[in-house]
């Protein structure tokens, strides 16, 4: 019996085992039938959705801000915006003072009335002038011919002394006559001088003429009186003084939310000052920053759906990828990360990727810039062009 009591024990406690035996076998079963039907889920998963697209919720609402800026000095008169409130594209927002404007344009209208009459009295001038040249001709061929006359005088004296001074040699001609033949000779060299200058004269006064008239001709050759540079000058510079005047009314580049207000009444600006920012709001699109190595498959064009923390799951916005940045965020921090050092450690790097949102959901749906927003890019489907979408 002593023998026999071993293998009773063996086989009681065997058949005391089996019930937990199996119970373990049947857990460890379903252990294995779990684990085997979640990789077959995440691989599903995996194949059907996850490989197909991308996600992040980096990404942010962001749109083209306009800065509404003078483009002339002046005293600001009145502000007619506040922050937050809503304009249209041409809506009135500043109005400068505009004395300093008004003034400027008289001015230049002054100017320009006075640039007309100069150019008319070149025109009055040149006429004047062709009828001086005339003059100046008549006058130079009267006074030729004085000159013949007093040549041909001085001959006859010439004449008449040599006469004289023979027949006084044999006593035929007393000396008084011979004096007065002598004096007729000396007073006709001294006309036919006096005419001989007289002549150099009127050929330099009609010089000078000629010379007046090319001067004036020069200032309006080529071009009528309305085309004179003189005049386009005025024009030109009145214009500038109108466009000025007008610039005192500040208006609205674009749709949108005032935002950064600055401005205030009797303040002095300058051109350039930045005085308040419209933000378009119906122009919204997400800047979202991808993982690096999300972004094998992303191409420009393919569909992304996008929701926002604002309205949560609710609501679902519909874009499209517009583009990628030309380099990530910390290549253009402003203190760039410095990675040839000794102490790396490799970071994953974001790279921003634009998103343009549909017009009509924002518009349904509006959002502000800045709203943290979770985007999902579809990187299966075939790109659209983004003409298309516009």
């Amino acid at each position: 019996m002593s023998k026999l009591e071993p293998q009773l024990l063996d086989a009681a406690a065997h058949e005391a085992d089996a019930p937990s035996h199996a119970r373990r076998k049947k857990l460890f079963i379903a252990l294995a039938a779990t684990v085997l039907a979640c990789g077959t889920g995440y691989g599903l998963y995996d194949w059907l959705y996850a490989s197909r697209s991308v996600s992040t919720d980096n990404a942010y609402t962001a749109t083209e801000v306009a800065q509404v800026t003078p483009s002339i000095a002046g005293i600001v008169r009145t502000v007619r915006v506040a922050d937050t409130q809503s304009v249209s594209a041409g809506d009135v927002v500043v109005v400068l003072d505009d004395t300093d404007a008004k003034l400027a344009l008289a001015q230049a209208e002054a100017e320009l009335g006075r640039s007309i009459r100069r150019v008319r009295s070149y025109t009055a001038t040149d006429a004047s002038l062709a009828a001086q040249i005339e003059s100046r001709r008549f006058e130079e061929q009267r006074v030729a011919a004085q000159v013949a006359s007093a040549q041909s005088d001085l001959e006859r004296a010439q004449v008449d002394l040599r006469r004289r001074e023979a027949l006084a040699e044999s006593g035929s001609v007393s000396g008084d006559e011979l004096t007065r033949a002598r004096n007729a000779h000396e007073n006709a060299r001294a006309n036919l001088l006096a005419a001989q200058a007289l002549a150099t004269q009127s050929r330099a006064n009609h010089a000078a003429a000629l010379g007046s008239r090319e001067a004036n001709a020069v200032l309006i050759a080529d071009a009528t009186e309305d085309t004179n540079p003189e005049v386009t000058l005025a024009r030109a510079k009145r214009d500038q003084a109108r466009v000025n005047l007008e610039r005192t009314v500040i208006r609205a580049p674009v749709d949108g939310v005032i935002a950064r207000r600055t401005v205030q009444v009797g303040q002095q600006v300058q051109a350039g000052t930045a005085l308040l920012a419209v933000v378009p709001v119906r122009e919204m699109h997400v800047d979202a920053n991808f993982k690096e190595v999300q972004l094998e498959h992303v191409r420009i064009g393919q569909p992304v759906e996008v929701t926002s923390d604002l309205y949560g799951g609710a609501v679902t916005y519909h874009g499209v990828v517009s583009g990628l940045s030309g380099g990530t965020g910390s290549a253009f921090a402003t203190i760039p990360a410095q990675n040839a050092t000794g102490n790396w450690i490799k970071v994953v790097q974001r790279l921003p990727v634009r998103i343009r949102l549909d017009p009509a959901e924002l518009a349904a749906n509006p959002l502000q810039v800045g709203l943290s927003m979770n985007a999902t890019i579809d990187t299966s489907a075939a790109p659209v062009s983004l003409h298309a979408m516009r």
